[in-house]
């Protein structure tokens, strides 16, 4: 893993696979790259990956200030400064599925396939205050303040039955930057992506989950019918999805990520 100096901030960022075309992997909120652990040995078969922690994310320099722009921008400096032009396919979950989606429609000449799971897309009302709750919580207590209830709903019970697997997200979410995982919050409170549905022109696949409490599928449904031609499935997982059913994130996206039939 390294990391590069781009768009004002630091980020750790990792490339591998034996494939040719690039696959953008966009992490979600209080995770990292080792988010995509379990789904990588199968993707670095067929594509050149790049994973990356988001600022104010994982190893990436910390921040208390976040902005949609900061985070467009800092994923197009980065495929600058490692030298890709060409269009890449692009996948995110919750948050990073938010983000890939943000992405597609700000720099549509360099996405050829989106792929978005559970988006995150902003909230409003309750949500948001919720939101903002969160993050004087963990500005104040830390992460373990906030812990338990935030994987409450998502990483629900029903979800940690590779116990092992479970702790290790617990683990890796408790090592946030408080600070930082605040500002995310905040911005996600705050964010208005309703601009950007309508400016996606690539192919697009989008997963709704039906232990999802967060997203919805009904909400993500409405979401992806915004999406010019998005194609919209729902499958029984979580938020998570590579993260807790890496087996079935597999089965439902890789036929669609290289191009081969829907």
């Amino acid at each position: 893993m390294e990391w590069m100096d781009v768009n004002g901030a630091c980020l750790r960022y990792e490339v591998s696979g034996i494939g040719t075309t690039p696959l953008v992997l966009i992490h979600e909120l209080g995770g990292a790259l080792e988010s995509w652990d379990e789904v990588l040995p199968v993707l670095e078969k067929h594509f050149r990956v790049i994973r990356y922690d988001q600022r104010g994310a994982g190893l990436s320099e910390k921040t208390q200030v976040l902005t949609l722009d900061m985070v467009v921008g800092d994923l197009t400096a980065l495929l600058d400064g490692l030298g890709i032009r060409e269009p890449a396919v692009v996948a995110g979950t919750a948050l990073g599925g938010g983000y890939a989606i943000a992405f597609a429609a700000s720099e549509p000449a360099r996405v050829s396939r989106l792929l978005a799971t559970s988006p995150a897309t902003g909230v409003t009302g309750p949500r948001g205050k919720g939101l903002l709750e969160r993050a004087e919580l963990v500005a104040s207590q830390g992460m373990r303040g906030a812990v338990d209830k935030s994987l409450a709903l998502s990483y629900p019970d029903s979800l940690r039955d590779d116990a092992a697997r479970y702790e290790r997200y617990r683990a890796r979410w408790l090592t946030n930057d408080p600070h930082s995982f605040a500002a995310l919050n905040r911005m996600l409170a705050d964010v208005d992506m309703n601009w950007i549905f309508e400016r996606v022109q690539c192919e697009t696949l989008v997963l709704g989950a039906t232990r999802d409490p967060l997203r919805t599928p009904a909400d993500v449904e409405k979401l992806a019918a915004r999406i010019p031609g998005a194609i919209y499935r729902e499958v029984d997982a979580g938020h998570f999805m590579a993260v807790q059913s890496p087996l079935l994130f597999l089965d439902e996206t890789l036929g669609f990520l290289r191009g081969l039939a829907h």
